[in-house]
């Protein structure tokens, strides 16, 4: 059953990589509406989810969906949880780096995750306690030991502009410790890079669920730790997170608290 269900997933994946293709550097007739300053949606955001969900239905007609433009469907103890296009703001700019995120949870826990980059042709995939993919091939994260020559990829607070002063605290105190970072505007390609050991950790706040749950998993199957600001491990109900392997996570951690505020880790 698990192969059967990332299979479907992966196909799913696919279909939805294949209208980012098709409409790629073609944006100008494509209608975009503004959800929130400083976040959009597309028409093809909405076609991807809509090829999505349809591709699961046909397997798995009773199970829930929770999506990002869709919101939350059905119900039941099986969750499918959907970021049809993350790195919207990348795709309009015609900036090729964006993917959709796939995740199935059973009883609130990840139990399945499918990242596709449609653009480089790259497949994440993992299910609980059977490890990291990319393009079948087993990933593991960075054998890095400490912050010194890290490179660390993160997000500037788009969305929660009211962490900024914090954020400019935390970035400045990392910045000082790691030889660069990277801020390449999608999350979940930010979490399997950590995962592939791309980049040797991530931090961003203000994420969602349909946003890193099948990030998460695949940096924990890939041997890395995923966690909130205060170290809760249940990152998709928190407003914080950081992945790393684990002997830079408590070194980044610490860079970290040293900087957030209180006010801040209100949600964290």
């Amino acid at each position: 059953m698990t192969h059967s269900v990332v299979n479907i997933a992966v196909g799913a994946a696919h279909a939805a990589g294949e209208i980012m293709r098709r409409h790629f550097l073609q944006v100008e007739g494509i209608p975009i509406l503004r959800k929130a300053r400083h976040d959009y949606v597309t028409e093809v955001d909405r076609m991807c989810e809509a090829e999505i969900v349809r591709e699961i239905k046909r397997f798995f007609p009773n199970h829930a969906f929770l999506c990002e433009e869709g919101g939350a469907s059905g119900a039941g103890n099986v969750v499918w949880i959907i970021d049809p296009l993350d790195g919207t703001s990348n795709y309009l700019h015609g900036y090729p780096h964006f993917a959709v995120s796939i995740a199935q949870q059973v009883n609130g826990r990840t139990e399945h995750g499918v990242i596709y980059d449609p653009m480089r042709d790259e497949l994440f995939t993992a299910s609980r306690g059977g490890g990291a993919f990319l393009n079948n091939k087993r990933l593991r994260v960075s054998s890095r030991i400490d912050l010194e020559g890290a490179i660390v990829a993160t997000a500037f607070p788009f969305r929660s502009r009211e962490h900024l002063k914090s954020y400019g605290r935390v970035f400045q105190a990392v910045f000082e410790k790691v030889e660069d970072f990277r801020r390449a505007g999608t999350a979940c390609l930010d979490l399997a890079w950590v995962a592939a050991g791309r980049v040797d950790g991530y931090f961003e706040v203000g994420l969602k669920p349909w946003d890193l749950c099948a990030g998460a998993l695949i940096v924990r199957e890939a041997g890395g730790v995923v966690m909130s600001f205060n170290g809760e491990d249940d990152v998709e109900n928190r407003n914080t997170l950081i992945a790393a392997p684990y002997k830079l996570m408590t070194q980044l951690r610490k860079l970290i608290l040293t900087r957030w505020s209180v006010s801040s880790t209100e949600h964290s």
